[in-house]
């Protein structure tokens, strides 16, 4: 299991409509990766030890969008809000994510 290779945000489904992609979102958005790192080429371990980073860097906040400051919540709605978008046009539903759980 630890060999998996993770294939990046853009060639993940739907852009990353994923778990890892709206980890690597809210990496983004924390300013934790670039927006350009798209963890291509990635392995398990890589994308765990972000997912702890990414769940540090949301505890002050409650893990609410709506207890950000606003220069990261503007971040969070313009990097979440482009990638609805391109799924969508991409033949996405919201109705995906209820399927996923």
């Amino acid at each position: 299991m630890n060999n998996l290779i993770y294939s990046g945000i853009h060639n993940d489904d739907f852009g990353g409509m994923t778990n890892i992609g709206k980890i690597i979102r809210d990496a983004w958005v924390f300013g934790l990766l670039p927006e350009t790192q798209t963890c291509e080429g990635w392995s398990l371990g890589q994308l765990e030890k972000l997912y702890e980073q990414v769940h540090q860097a949301w505890m002050p906040y409650g893990h609410l969008m709506s207890h950000l400051p606003t220069e990261l919540r503007q971040r969070y709605e313009r990097i979440h809000g482009e990638a609805f978008q391109q799924a969508k046009a991409q033949g996405w539903s919201i109705n995906e994510l209820e399927e996923d759980d």
